[in-house]
């Protein structure tokens, strides 16, 4: 499974690395500089050391979303300064059983995921409407190109582990769920554009926080 794990991921991103070329060797993330619209600052080479481009943790399970029952580790350049400028990062996602992923895209990135456990259903929907969904399991990979929207959930009995990978060092993520009702967006907005009632749009704007 780890030799499955390397040589997928290795392919996907090997894209990356053909149209992408660096003047220096790395580009180590400086928390301590200030951003740039390209991503961190490079940390001086000489305080660079090799825990920089060290993560430790996809080994257990992130925390669940109570509402969901999903939960997410993220192995971004936020977490492994080494990542950054390199175009890609990893995650791990751990469905609980009955576990649902809500609607969401990633504007700057595409996404792979291999499953390793369990049964979980992967679909985005292409910019024709056009819904592409599968049931995965354990070895399967799927791909969703970038800024689709997409989703998933776990139709098996078990809980399902998934390593994640992006084609960004920290992929941006918009939840249509928490974009619509965990925002100050005015109910009627939401009401006249989406058809739900206005009762359903407060009731939702309670659970996730929202205001407006």
């Amino acid at each position: 499974m780890i030799s499955l794990i390397f040589f997928v991921f290795c392919c996907f991103f090997s894209s990356q690395f053909s149209h992408q070329t660096l003047a220096l060797d790395f580009c180590v993330a400086d928390y301590g500089a200030p951003m740039s619209p390209s991503g961190h600052s490079c940390k001086d080479p000489s305080k660079v050391t090799v825990n920089d481009f060290v993560f430790s943790g996809l080994d257990v399970a992130g925390n669940s979303s109570k509402i969901f029952k999903f939960g997410f580790k993220s192995a971004s350049d936020t977490e492994l300064p080494g990542l950054n400028g390199l175009g890609f990062s990893l995650g791990r996602a751990d469905f609980e059983k009955g576990a649902v992923v809500p609607i969401h895209a990633h504007p700057d990135a595409s996404e792979i995921s291999l499953v390793l456990d369990g049964k979980v259903t992967f679909g985005f929907i292409a910019s024709d409407n056009t819904v592409y969904q599968k049931s995965l399991v354990k070895g399967d990979v799927f791909v969703v190109p970038q800024g689709l929207m997409h989703y998933a959930f776990n139709e098996g009995e078990t809980p399902a582990p998934v390593i994640v990978g992006f084609s960004s060092s920290k992929p941006s993520v918009q939840l249509m769920d928490l974009a619509l009702f965990r925002s100050n967006l005015a109910s009627q907005v939401i009401t006249s554009s989406t058809l739900i009632g206005a009762e359903e749009v407060k009731r939702l704007k309670a659970i996730f926080g929202g205001s407006g």
